[in-house]
């Protein structure tokens, strides 16, 4: 299994981007991955409901530097295996061209973010987790009546 690590690498070998849409991108390769094959996602990763929309905490942690500038771009890791790559691909496809802001916007409006932030304030800091239950439930709805 691939780690959130080599997921966000993977991502920015296809081009710079702020740390923004580095997370949301992040966040739908695993939730369509909880979402689409069994058990474990295509990286293990809890994802908090921030304001700006689902956040992995060590990810963050990794590329706050960058703050709202871009992360330059880098090379693709070698450990992910054929399937992964297909799957980062089709990721890639969906989200790729849009940006960080319409991604936290898309984001805000699904179930599994809203579920996260209930009872907290729009604005607030909040470190709760966006459950995989909800992701997975979420998402394969939409994979199963073809809207994905």
């Amino acid at each position: 299994m691939a780690s959130i690590f080599d997921i966000a690498e993977w991502f920015l070998a296809k081009e710079r981007m702020t740390h923004k849409k580095l997370q949301k991108l992040c966040y739908y390769a695993v939730a369509w991955s909880w979402a689409i094959y069994p058990e474990p996602p295509i990286a293990e990763a809890v994802f908090e409901a921030w304001p700006h929309g689902p956040v992995c905490r060590v990810l963050y942690e990794k590329y706050k530097m960058y703050e709202f500038r871009y992360i330059p771009q880098g090379k693709k890791p070698n450990l992910l295996c054929e399937e992964e790559e297909s799957f980062l691909e089709d990721t890639w496809a969906t989200y790729g061209d849009m940006t960080g802001n319409a991604l936290e916007a898309l984001a805000h409006s699904e179930p599994p973010w809203q579920k996260a932030r209930m009872m907290v304030d729009e604005t607030s800091k909040s470190d709760k987790p966006i459950l995989p239950e909800d992701m997975k439930e979420y998402y394969r709805s939409i994979y199963i009546r073809g809207d994905a």
